[in-house]
């Protein structure tokens, strides 16, 4: 095993080399500039879409709301990556690694906005009557490469299979149940299976359905504990922050059972966790975006952008900054065990901590599951048609079944490898059709301000 998870290693290290990630924060920072800080100009409005009733929207073409598709793409990136892969950036790059994070999330909203936007602009309708959308079909209907689109596809189903899917929620689920309240493996395995089973098998209405309910709630009772912890330690909270941004620039001595950090490490950790946390520019939630109820491209670009600001901004930094502050990061301990540590340290009651990070860490987990299962469906359906999707479910589920099983290090090494192959045809769709997402987003903006001036003439 540790000779397989060596060859492994090379691969992840090879792949997630310099070239991916200039490509991926270089298109970030590209679309950034021509979109004119979008994410800091126009974040007030993305939130102020998301929580209102468009004009219109009986009329208009969709599966779910604007929010339900949202909340479908959140479900899918609030995973582990909040909990678990956090914990591993920092253990790997050190506290800088979160600075890293901040900088992959924020040029990864611009990129998130010209996914939404791009997938509800080429959106189809399959021969279930439902909406499909993504990569596959940007790319295949505006760059005109139906080759391209398929190796998304074919990638997209790996990561469903093999990455952030299957084998690292599921893995998370079992290990930090059976640390937490000594549940086996086995039994919390069996549980998770069976209800992924029962909520898959009624695809987008039933996961969006769930979602809705799941993510909004377990999000902010997790933001709430560690809001608690940081209002506690508010007075070395400057000092935190200070050490973060120190980390990002130099290198960090080893210490306990930290081994020490270069700069490329903080970089190459932070981002990739950054990446596997909020998916921008993954091509994942642009596949849920198009199943929004809208009239708008631009509109749900501007929500599917807000995905990331909460994934990234708001809860992976809670989560960063309670582990730096307990030095839980320094520590001899791997994966959830670091954040447990850290929020059952902070929090005052022996067990307080511990039960909101694994709860939330579950709740969590389970939603990524089966946001990931539309995902891949949908990525099934493009290359086999709608008599794929049965099959893909069979195989999807059992794969879940056997991920409590692996080796928590070879998992998250799979995942990294096959998230970048899924990235790299998608950030190739976006930067070939960056005229078209200036256009759009320039077209929506000038009527808009139209509109304002003939409404202030009233």
């Amino acid at each position: 095993m540790d000779q397989l998870i060596n060859i492994f290693n090379k691969i992840d290290s090879l792949i997630w080399g310099a070239p991916l990630l200039i490509l991926l924060v270089g298109t970030g920072v590209y679309l950034t500039v021509r979109l004119g800080l979008i994410q800091i100009f126009k974040l007030p409005m993305a939130f102020k879409y998301l929580f209102s009733k468009e004009e219109d929207s009986e009329k208009a073409k969709g599966d779910v709301s604007s929010f339900a598709a949202l909340c479908t793409a959140l479900a899918a990136t609030i995973g582990t990556g909040n909990i678990v892969g956090v914990a591993t950036a920092l253990k790997v790059g050190g506290p800088g690694a979160l600075f890293w994070m901040w900088m992959a999330a924020f040029f990864g909203m611009a990129t998130k906005y010209s996914e939404g936007l791009l997938a509800v602009k080429y959106r189809v309708v399959d021969d279930n009557g439902q909406m499909s959308g993504g990569p596959m079909y940007y790319i295949e209907k505006g760059l005109g490469n139906k080759w391209l689109a398929k190796l998304f596809a074919l990638f997209g189903i790996g990561v469903a299979f093999f990455g952030i899917g299957t084998f690292a929620q599921i893995n998370s689920i079992t290990q930090s149940t059976q640390v937490a309240f000594q549940i086996p493996v086995v039994v919390s395995g069996t549980i998770i299976t069976v209800l992924v089973a029962l909520v898959t098998v009624n695809g987008i209405k039933s996961i969006s359905r769930v979602a809705e309910i799941v993510v909004p709630f377990m999000a902010m009772l997790y933001i709430l504990g560690s809001v608690v912890i940081l209002i506690l330690n508010i007075h070395i909270l400057p000092n935190i922050i200070g050490i973060v941004i120190k980390s990002a620039f130099t290198p960090v001595a080893a210490t306990g059972g930290f081994l020490g950090a270069t700069i490329k490490q903080a970089i190459q950790s932070g981002i990739a966790r950054g990446v596997f946390s909020n998916e921008s520019g993954l091509g994942s939630a642009p596949i849920a975006a198009a199943a929004a109820k809208t009239n708008s491209c631009v509109r749900q670009g501007l929500i599917s952008m807000t995905g990331t600001f909460i994934d990234t901004i708001v809860v992976c930094t809670m989560t960063g900054l309670v582990i730096i502050l307990t030095n839980a990061w320094s520590m001899n301990m791997e994966g959830a065990e670091i954040t447990n540590y850290a929020f059952s340290t902070a929090l005052p009651g022996a067990n307080l901590g511990k039960v909101i990070v694994t709860v939330g860490l579950i709740f969590f987990a389970f939603t990524t599951i089966i946001g990931w299962n539309y995902y891949g469906e949908r990525c099934t359906e493009y290359l086999f048609g709608i008599k794929g999707i049965k099959i893909y479910r069979y195989i999807f589920i059992f794969l879940v079944a056997v991920g409590p099983y692996l080796k928590l290090e070879l998992v998250w090494i799979v995942a990294d490898i096959v998230n970048a192959l899924m990235a790299i045809p998608n950030l190739i769709g976006i930067l070939g059709l960056r005229k078209i997402i200036i256009s759009e987003t320039k077209s929506f903006f000038e009527t808009l301000n139209e509109k304002a001036i003939l409404d202030s003439t009233k």
